[in-house]
């Protein structure tokens, strides 16, 4: 594969056109005729299974075109993320209230409920709202009041983590992955709504897991919990690759927690959002840059020892939306470097440039690691994500 000259990768005419590359991808496929989207690409886009259906993916395709209807104003992608809401209300949503985890050829197979799933539910109805798709706001008004119910715990400020389908027994998991995606998820909601309780919220998550719970790992953010949000540091331990619960420390998720902390900080300018997202962005650069390879790695242990030495889209893409936010913040110039040097491996090894979008994870050295670029759970919301959030503040 010829690699192009690297453009400007602050330029907001690159950043508009890889975007476009992006969903250039999936146009010609990923509409489905139940009214959803087909979640299984390889990395030519071709679909290799046309019947799963996996709520984050779901939900997330949704956002994808709601934000792209909203910032481009691209008349089909309104008319895709509608009927996606759609889905999701009248497919992935069950009787119970709450919406299932997976589907397979029109039936549930995996019918728990999952805090996570249910914060991208609301990240997506928030994204349609902020579209025009105004019976959106129905949505997020009802995955608050389900989660108020069976997952807010108020004694520990965060959320649970799983029900089975019935609702009747909750998983002693805790995490903080679903707790993360939820302030993202509510700062999305406050900021369609304009409704204070959602932005509250969202500082009451970012105060107990960037700030408490990371005090008891030396400022960095672990991952799994048992029932009294004590550190589970076995939990896991042998899937230190894996897809939502990994073990370790991972990078990707401490930038991640650094971006949205700079988010709050335009609705609550507060010096500590700063300070923690300052900490969380440099102690994953440190720990998880590939000084013999390049890019940053997917997680690492307490000891500091790589973990899992793959290399993920997201991570990097979320590493240059909190590169960037720091910098426009700070305007010091070693995240503008960072940003840079984020920006060049994906060019180099995350970025397919012969049929488009991310590579989904790439070997140590930056070698194909299969032919899948785009399984469930993957709709490159990470990547058009981060693009955007930089031009947000360019």
């Amino acid at each position: 594969m010829n690699i192009p000259v690297k453009p400007d990768f602050t330029s907001a005419d690159f950043l508009n056109k890889h975007v476009q590359t992006i969903l250039a991808f999936y146009e010609p496929n990923v509409r489905a005729g139940d009214g959803g989207f087909h979640q299984c690409f390889r990395d030519d886009g071709s679909v290799y299974d046309s019947g799963t259906r996996h709520l984050v993916s779901s939900t997330r395709f949704v956002f994808n075109y709601a934000t792209a209807h909203r910032l481009y104003g691209t008349a089909h992608y309104k008319n895709w993320a509608s009927d996606g809401l759609n889905f999701l209300t009248q497919i992935h949503q069950q009787e119970t209230g709450h919406y299932a985890w997976l589907i397979d050829n029109g039936r549930v197979s995996d019918n728990r409920a999952m805090a996570y799933g249910h914060a991208f539910v609301m990240l997506a109805a928030a994204s349609c709202l902020q579209a025009g798709i105004k019976e959106a706001g129905t949505t997020i008004d009802d995955v608050w009041n389900f989660l108020e119910l069976h997952f807010w715990e108020s004694h520990a400020n965060a959320y649970a983590d799983e029900r089975d389908g019935s609702l009747t027994t909750l998983d002693p998991y805790r995490g903080q992955n679903a707790n993360m995606h939820m302030c993202e998820a509510l700062i999305a909601a406050f900021e369609a709504t304009g409704q204070d309780r959602y932005l509250d919220r969202a500082i009451m998550l970012a105060e107990r897991f960037a700030i408490e719970l990371a005090a008891e790992n030396n400022g960095l953010i672990w991952e799994h919990y048992d029932t009294q949000w004590n550190c589970d540091m076995q939990y896991n331990i042998d899937k230190p690759d894996d897809l939502f619960k990994p073990w370790g420390f991972q990078p990707g998720h401490q930038v991640e927690w650094s971006k949205l902390l700079m988010m709050l900080y335009k609705h609550s300018p507060r010096k500590i959002w700063v300070t923690r997202a300052t900490e969380l962005y440099h102690e994953a650069m440190h720990g998880g840059w590939d000084h013999e390879h390049q890019g940053l790695v997917y997680g690492f242990g307490p000891n500091g020892k790589f973990a899992d030495t793959h290399k993920y889209f997201w991570v990097h893409a979320e590493a240059f939306a909190a590169a960037w936010r720091l910098y426009r913040h700070t305007g010091e110039k070693n995240y503008l470097d960072d940003y840079h040097r984020l920006w060049s491996y994906s060019w180099t090894h995350l970025i397919d440039h012969q049929y488009g979008a991310w590579f989904r994870i790439r070997n140590r050295d930056g070698s194909a690691f299969d032919q899948l670029k785009s399984p469930p759970g993957k709709t490159d919301y990470h990547t058009m994500g981060a693009c955007w959030d930089v031009l947000s503040n360019v």
